[in-house]
């Protein structure tokens, strides 16, 4: 598993915020638990589409981990929008 570059703790963390940001931008209600889950799997997805699409990555280290967490957190939670519809 590709972590761009960030270690295991501070993926956590860093997905943590993530997934809170995209919780407040996209008015859910999810726990620390599902931001933490959201922001970590966000990141993930993002850059599997990204590669599968050939555009590459936002870049390496924390930021680039949170703005790639932080889109794939909103992508993962509008999906599941459409999916409970």
């Amino acid at each position: 598993m590709h972590l761009n570059g960030v270690g295991w703790i501070a993926a956590i963390i860093i997905g943590g915020l993530a997934g809170w940001l995209a919780e407040m931008v996209m008015k859910s209600n999810t726990g620390i638990f599902m931001n933490i889950v959201l922001g970590i799997v966000g990141a993930i997805v993002l850059n599997a589409i990204l590669q599968a699409l050939n555009i590459g990555v936002f870049g390496i280290g924390w930021t680039a981990y949170l703005i790639t967490g932080f889109i794939g957190a909103c992508l993962l939670i509008w999906v599941g929008r459409l999916v409970r519809r």
